[in-house]
């Protein structure tokens, strides 16, 4: 399977499902070309929107469901889902920006924009630049400390560091989350 399928599978899982942002797979094929790792961040948007749209719909038609289903996502607590809903109401759908930069789930903002009755295709629209934003960010970010900080570095070394960051990062988010 090919990274654009896999980043496209992981962007939809983790708008659904999944609770490793696919920040994971693009910081990895960042460390070895920025360009491949840029192009895959499109898949892994389309993949999020894909489950944004299920999510979306599930809000919309039984948010009570919907709500169940999230509470038994690792790191998704009732509070949490409560705050979202909060944003949502309070500033619609450009609340999904705000989850792109706190680390609340994607999905929450999907199924309580649906839940709150917002306009899908206006959803959808604000997800994409929500999305990317981070998934580019994240992608630069790690490729340009690849070919700076670490540019010496053995290949295989990099990775280990990388591996390191990421069970530290979600050792110290599901601590906190």
């Amino acid at each position: 399977m090919g990274l654009n399928r896999i980043a496209l599978l992981w962007g939809f899982a983790e708008a659904t499902f999944f609770f490793i942002v696919p920040d994971v797979l693009l910081s990895i094929v960042a460390l070895k070309s920025r360009q491949k790792a840029t192009r895959i961040c499109f898949w892994a948007v389309s993949g999020a929107l894909a489950g944004g749209t299920i999510m979306f719909t599930w809000g919309a038609l039984h948010e009570a469901s919907a709500d169940h289903f999230l509470e038994q996502v690792p790191a998704i607590s009732n509070h949490l889902i409560q705050e979202v809903d909060r944003q949502v109401e309070s500033i619609g759908s450009m609340a999904t920006f705000a989850g792109s930069v706190t680390g609340k789930p994607y999905k929450v903002y999907a199924v309580h924009a649906g839940s709150a009755g917002l306009n899908i295709a206006i959803f959808l629209l604000i997800s994409i630049p929500a999305r990317l934003l981070r998934f580019l960010l994240a992608t630069w970010i790690f490729s340009i400390l690849s070919g700076s900080l670490l540019k010496g570095m053995h290949q295989k070394h990099k990775y280990i560091l990388l591996s390191c960051f990421w069970l530290a990062f979600y050792c110290w988010f599901f601590s906190f989350m």
